[in-house]
């Protein structure tokens, strides 16, 4: 590709996404990788559906709650029982190995999905094989399940504390004795012009022509037409949190701040306060953009959905998320367990401000307009991130420019090479195969997992999934589900995993429907009714603020919220 880019060059290397999914169909161990926007989340999606359709069980993780969104699934660090936690030791692995919802999950698990590896440490994809080694009594990789590790190590690696030196995942012991398959896509997707493609190449190959350099220097601060807002992306935190207070001054509505709630030994606080994305200290105003910082699918929002500030309704604020979703937003709780008991928790309203994001945040993002500060790069592969979140060069506003955004690092320069002689030494080994010998292959495999070939089973299983988004259930009528199972506000709070404020406004969400269900017995006595009832007539409002004030604080805010529930 010649003219205004010089040197700029398209793709001309990797495998087809049909291949990829001829060698993961045969049960092999895969690592799917490509430049952002290849397509391997729909590779990772057309293989899941292919074994659920024909009932094999696949644990569906990311190294991400956001990424996890993308393919239907939760975080490794959730669905393998590490959590939180860098290293496990021996014990604390037998400790995994006595809870016996990790084995029911482990026991039927024949294949592993984790999305964005690159992200991973190789102390926590070591941990995963123990852990998996453990729980099937094998010594195979993994305890023999197959993993399917997919990402792209151009993405920013993950962070080190301490100071201490990038380690990337595939320098894990996990790795080296999985005896995996490259699969290199070479398709592009997310991009719709060749313009940002090209340039995308190049930071890649780590040799960015000057018409290239000179091109971006000249993108600096334009303006974005139409009526797309653009996101911020900045290198630093410091930036970020100076832009976010900056923008939330601007609104003149009234400041509302929510502080976090802790319990449990200050070093495990500690270390929650670190490994959660939710601020300490909370400040929004009507208007303000935020983020959700936890996934929540009954709720409606995952970590990385976007919003704005609608309005306050007594106090909670109710996010209109820029999908279009009108969320009221709950208090949300983070808690380190062992042997089924709570250690230590944080609880806090589940946002952060953001008009601006880092760009390590917006790994995973697709944007259509992005204003975005490189002048600060400071390790190699945020310009890369940065640039490839956009779906063309239309949608960039370049604030500022560094050479260290046109770097990569150079372990990743060097892993690039081997990966792609890696994947066309495996493509070539596919072509050694037909179309039959795949097919028994592929066959073979389900067998192997316990699952169906047969053709009206699989039929059936297709109906069934294709059917799930009409037939899911709402959240307000999973909990009337426990109602009429007999349940507590507390133990119905518990088995859902929200807070008792959440159920109650489930209550009062199926209250307002007339729904058929008896909310008799969560009526406060008559004693307390009466009370509240009474600091109600006489601030003559229905906002609970006024009512908790008039009463000095005797009633928390979740019993005036039921008693109103009662007296409306």
């Amino acid at each position: 590709m010649q003219g205004a880019f010089g040197r700029l060059r398209p793709i001309s290397y990797g495998m087809k996404q049909k291949e990829a999914l001829n060698i993961l169909k045969a049960g092999r161990n895969v690592y799917l990788t490509g430049a952002a926007g290849s397509g391997k989340t729909h590779v990772l999606n057309e293989y899941i559906a292919y074994l659920k359709h024909r009932g094999v069980c696949v644990g569906v993780t990311a190294s991400t709650g956001i990424a996890a969104t993308h393919i239907g699934g939760v975080t490794i660090h959730s669905w393998s029982g590490v959590g939180i936690k860098d290293t496990l030791s021996d014990s604390e692995i037998e400790v995994l190995e006595q809870k016996e919802y990790l084995w029911k999950r482990f026991d039927k698990t024949n294949v592993l999905v984790i999305d964005e590896v690159s992200m991973l440490s190789p102390a926590l994809l070591d941990n995963v094989d123990r852990i998996c080694r453990a729980m099937k009594r094998k010594e195979d990789p993994f305890g023999g399940i197959q993993v399917v590790l997919s990402g792209d190590f151009f993405q920013l690696p993950p962070i080190m504390r301490d100071g201490r030196e990038v380690e990337f995942v595939n320098t894990s012991e996990a790795w080296k004795s999985m005896d995996i398959r490259v699969c290199y896509l070479e398709e592009q997707f997310r991009h719709d012009d060749r313009t940002l493609e090209a340039i995308l190449n190049e930071m890649r190959s780590g040799d960015v022509s000057p018409a290239t350099r000179a091109m971006l220097h000249d993108l600096g601060e334009k303006e974005i037409k139409g009526d797309i807002v653009p996101t911020r992306l900045y290198t630093h935190n410091a930036d970020v949190d100076s832009i976010n207070d900056r923008e939330l001054e601007k609104l003149s509505g009234a400041l509302k701040t929510y502080e976090m709630n802790t319990k449990g030994k200050g070093n495990l606080v500690d270390t929650l306060k670190k490994s959660v994305l939710a601020p300490e200290t909370l400040r929004l105003k009507k208007d303000a953009v935020v983020m959700f910082v936890k996934n929540s699918f009954d709720e409606g929002y995952v970590n990385g959905t976007l919003g704005i500030v609608e309005d306050f309704d007594e106090g909670t604020p109710v996010v209109r998320t820029f999908s279009g979703a009108r969320i009221s937003v709950q208090t949300a709780r983070w808690e380190i367990e062992e042997d089924g008991k709570t250690l230590a928790f944080v609880e806090q309203l589940p946002l952060r401000l953001a008009w601006a994001i880092t760009i390590h945040k917006s790994q995973g993002m697709s944007m259509d307009a992005a204003e975005i500060d490189l002048s600060k790069a400071f390790v190699p592969g945020q310009g890369y991130v940065a640039l490839s979140r956009l779906r063309n060069i239309a949608g960039l506003s370049l604030l500022g420019i560094n050479d260290m955004a046109f770097a990569v690092h150079p372990h990743v320069a060097f892993l690039d090479k081997h990966l792609l002689s890696e994947s066309a030494k495996w493509e070539q080994v596919l072509k050694r195969f037909s179309e039959e010998e795949l097919h028994v292959m592929h066959k073979e495999f389900v067998i192997k997992c316990g699952g169906t070939l047969d053709i009206k089973e699989i039929a059936k299983n297709k109906e069934k999934e294709s059917a799930l988004p009409e037939n899911r259930i709402p959240t307000h009528e999973k909990t009337r589900e426990l109602i009429n199972e007999g349940l507590s506000l507390s133990e119905i709070a518990a088995r859902r995993g929200m807070t008792e404020g959440t159920i109650i406004a489930h209550l009062e969400k199926l209250k307002e429907m007339k729904a058929e269900v008896d909310l008799k017995r969560f009526k406060p006595k008559a004693k307390d009714l009466k009370k509240i009832k009474e600091a109600f007539q006489a601030t003559g409002d229905t906002k609970l603020t006024p009512v908790h004030k008039k009463l000095g604080g005797v009633y928390s805010f979740e019993d005036i919220r039921l008693a109103r529930l009662f007296l409306s």
